[in-house]
């Protein structure tokens, strides 16, 4: 019997109670429809690097090239706590065989392009969150995507094929990350 295909997944998609304010962001279609095609690698950013659930809100303010995670109302700067997990994570994730992650949108550690930046004053910036951007820049060829993104067919359609393009060729050898 072949071992599934297994894809990253932001938490919350997949129904557990990790958001800032203790809720969840479950998505029928990826647990209950791509759960029939793949395996699940669940992961937190926030809660793993240490976060509490409930916890303050945070968003992205300042520069684009280096954005600076900090807490909405209290301003707590946890961009090194983030960072440092970010590194550990991908170098664990490596030996995870993952062919494909799905990330929650415009998350501060999870959006893929759909971020705010904060930046005095410039509204209109978006830019990916810390975590996704350290997977994207680790593993430049395995399919990412965001959740909302996949409502649509033709975008879904393409991921699910990325993903088992991807597999075979990380199965019989040809490692692309």
């Amino acid at each position: 019997m072949t071992k599934p295909i297994s894809i990253g997944v932001s938490a919350c998609l997949l129904g557990y109670r990790v958001r800032y304010d203790g809720g969840q962001r479950h998505d029928p279609y990826i647990t209950d429809i791509l759960g029939r095609l793949f395996s699940f690698v669940p992961i937190c950013p926030e809660v793993e690097c240490g976060m509490p659930t409930p916890r303050e809100a945070m968003r992205l303010e300042g520069n684009p090239a280096a954005p600076r995670l900090l807490t909405r109302r209290t301003l707590i700067d946890r961009t090194g706590q983030m960072l440092a997990f970010c590194s550990l994570k991908t170098r664990e994730l490596e030996h995870e065989n993952l062919c494909g992650f799905i990330f929650k949108e415009r998350s501060p550690s999870c959006g893929l392009t759909t971020v705010p930046l904060y930046n005095s004053g410039v509204s209109g910036l978006f830019t990916a969150g810390l975590f996704a951007k350290e997977v994207a820049g680790c593993f430049p060829l395995i399919p990412l995507e965001e959740a909302e993104n996949l409502k649509n067919p033709d975008i879904r359609e393409n991921f699910i094929e990325r993903v088992f393009l991807y597999s075979n060729q990380h199965r019989f050898g040809n490692d692309l990350s």
